[in-house]
């Protein structure tokens, strides 16, 4: 251990000698540096370092007190201890009120020795004890946790700046209002319940709860603390918290995100076997008559009524059937994002007065009451007829179907939106819909009822298809009812066209057909599929068209070598040669000068990879069987009618 340095202002030299006798009982190793006058005393506090200072009262040039006073003003914690035979008692009155460490008279120097160790031994403590602060003050500034001293009034006495950064006020601002009011709304009852605990002594060992931020938002805050009875004072600590609980919150969502995608899932699985097992229902039952009543007339025994009879069912089952297949082929091409639009001008007053025209007999059947609230002048919009009247059509035969004998049926067009957008509603007294399967009613492979009791057909793709049909317009189509029993109300709107456009002018297509409309045609039509190459061939003569029909490719290639024709039909699925090799074997050098000006490629298979890579073959036209006589007819016309070659043209 270092030597002790005492500083010792005498000016006696025998009161010297006496000090340091009296001191050579002290235990512990020493030095004296002796001075005897003011200047001596100032140039010693200012080139050396003391542990004690022991002062007589009367000096030279100057005495004890005003070396007391100096003493604490330079070094305020070193013991400093009186030394005199002559000091009076206000005198040390004064001299303890000035912070002199202890006073002794010289007629007593034997209190000396245990004097300085009393004082030796509680400047140590001192010095421990402002370390001791010095090192936790070190702790409470530097941590990187939020630290902070409450009162029991409820306010904070003082935080860290790791606490002030944190939630971005100052420290000012944190200690002037109680810190309950940084507490977010939700938290304060917690808060205050873990707070009286605390002021009963009782520890606080986690809680969580949110601190307002200066910029209004919160942070999630995980607090610990302790009361320290003894100075009436909470010390607690906190740690931000907020990552933790967004990425608890992030994964909470995460998972629902995920239950309800397996939901969805589980739900679309049974939607879709529920579908199969209608579709499967739906696709037999107009086979069975079909297939019935052919059986019956190859047997002869049917007179002409009921051979006209067999006939309206076969065509009415046969349409039914092909209406089917082409909703699954809407259902795929919308699947795809390939549903194509051939817009024009349209009227909409037309649209649905031609599809009323298609169930006014079931109207009439049900002895339904039909109101029309329909302008007087004509509402345009531009769009693909054909696709529009798909859409109004379905919602009306979806009215008639749900709507009971004697019902009632509201059809309404108007404007709305200072004449922004029409409006197209179709209102009914029927059945209604099911307010949890309302959301539901434009999906795809949903139905309401898929059990093998349901009273109503169809694949329930209808409002479905009209639904992406009425967007891809630009429009918005929605359902609303107010339950089973109530009836259900369909609003389309779409953009109105304010200029009115001649079709004509638009568009120009031909839109009637005369019995010989394709005179002077020379076609070849190729099937391999007898009753459809003879139903084809009897379709176009019956139109004027002069017809050369084969079953085989390799036939219709020495066919077009001896022979010039204007237009090619030929479907694509045939054996040994396809449609696909007939057209390229046309296109070589050798038959290419008797290559038909058109053709067009007439399939089953009818998906949107076929319709391209028909076109791309060759082909300037690509149809979809079964086919209906005017829609061939039709479709020979807009093929001739001003197309350019190679143009791509699709129809239903």
């Amino acid at each position: 251990m270092n030597k002790l340095r005492f500083l010792v202002l005498e000016d006696n030299p025998i009161d010297v000698k006496l000090l340091q006798l009296a001191l050579k009982k002290l235990s512990i190793e020493h030095d004296l540096v002796l001075v005897d006058t003011y200047g001596a005393f100032l140039a010693a506090l200012e080139s050396d370092y003391f542990d004690l200072i022991l002062a007589d009262y009367y000096l030279t040039d100057f005495n004890g007190l005003d070396a007391l006073k100096v003493t604490r003003a330079r070094m305020p914690n070193i013991p400093f201890i009186l030394v005199s035979g002559l000091i009076g008692e206000e005198a040390a009155i004064e001299a303890i009120k000035l912070g002199a460490t202890d006073y002794i008279f010289k007629q007593r120097l034997g209190r000396l020795v245990p004097s300085i160790n009393r004082a030796l031994h509680e400047a140590q403590e001192r010095r421990e004890l402002e370390h001791t602060q010095q090192e936790r003050d070190r702790f409470f500034m530097l941590s990187l946790d939020l630290l902070c001293i409450a009162g029991l009034d409820g306010y904070l006495k003082r935080v860290n700046p790791a606490f002030v950064n944190a939630l971005g006020y100052t420290e000012v601002e944190l200690l002037a209002q109680p810190f309950i009011e940084f507490v977010h709304p939700n938290d304060r009852a917690l808060t205050i319940t873990e707070y009286n605990k605390l002021i009963a002594g009782v520890p606080t060992k986690s809680l969580e709860n949110r601190y307002r931020c200066k910029d209004g938002s919160y942070k999630w805050l995980s607090w610990g603390g302790n009361q320290i009875i003894d100075e009436g004072l909470i010390y607690s600590s906190a740690r931000d918290i907020t990552e933790r609980k967004i990425a608890e919150q992030e994964r909470e969502q995460i998972l629902q995100r995920e239950k309800a995608a397996r939901e969805e899932a589980e739900r679309a699985n049974r939607v879709k076997d529920e579908f199969l097992a209608v579709l499967s229902h739906e696709l037999r039952t107009p086979l069975n008559p079909i297939l019935g009543w052919v059986k019956l007339l190859k047997t002869g025994r049917c007179d002409a009524t009921r051979t006209q009879q067999a006939l309206d069912i076969i065509e009415r089952n046969t349409q039914l059937q092909t209406q089917l297949i082409e909703d699954l082929l809407d259902i795929s091409c919308i699947l795809q994002g390939k549903l194509t639009l051939e817009t024009a001008p349209v009227n909409f007053n037309n649209v649905i007065t031609a599809a009323i025209d298609t169930v006014c007999l079931a109207v009439d059947a049900k002895s339904i009451d039909l109101q029309l609230d329909l302008p007087s002048f004509s509402i345009q919009v531009m769009g693909d007829a054909t696709r529009l009247q798909q859409v109004v059509w379905n919602l009306l035969t979806n009215a008639v179907k749900f709507t009971p004998q004697n019902g009632q049926i509201e059809i309404g067009l108007s404007t709305l939106n200072s004449n922004q957008e029409v409006c197209f509603t179709v209102s009914d007294t029927g059945k209604g819909i099911n307010l949890k399967f309302l959301p539901y009613v434009f999906e795809y492979f949903y139905q309401e009822d898929s059990s093998t009791t349901r009273k109503f057909g169809g694949l329930g793709l209808g409002l479905a298809i009209a639904k992406q049909i009425v967007e891809l317009h630009g429009g918005s189509i929605s359902a609303n009812s107010l339950g089973e029993g109530h009836g259900a109300r369909f609003t389309v709107k779409l953009p109105l066209l304010k200029q009115q456009i001649n079709k004509e002018d638009y568009f120009n297509s031909a839109s009637y057909v005369t019995a010989s409309i394709l005179s002077g045609l020379n076609i070849l039509v190729v099937d391999d599929e007898i009753d459809s190459l003879e139903y084809l061939a009897f379709t176009l003569e019956q139109n004027g068209a002069k017809v050369t029909s084969t079953s085989q490719a390799s036939q219709a290639l020495q066919l077009l070598s001896q022979s010039n024709y204007d237009l090619l039909i030929s479907d694509i699925g045939m054996p040994e040669m396809d449609g696909y090799e007939l057209i390229r074997q046309l296109q070589t050098s050798t038959l290419q000068k008797n290559t038909p000006l058109k053709a067009i490629a007439l399939t089953a298979y009818a998906g949107e990879e076929d319709q391209d890579q028909a076109i791309k073959s060759g082909f300037q036209m690509h149809l979809s069987k079964p086919i209906e006589p005017d829609t061939l007819i039709n479709a020979i016309i807009k093929l001739y009618d001003n197309q350019p070659n190679n143009q791509i043209i699709r129809l239903p």
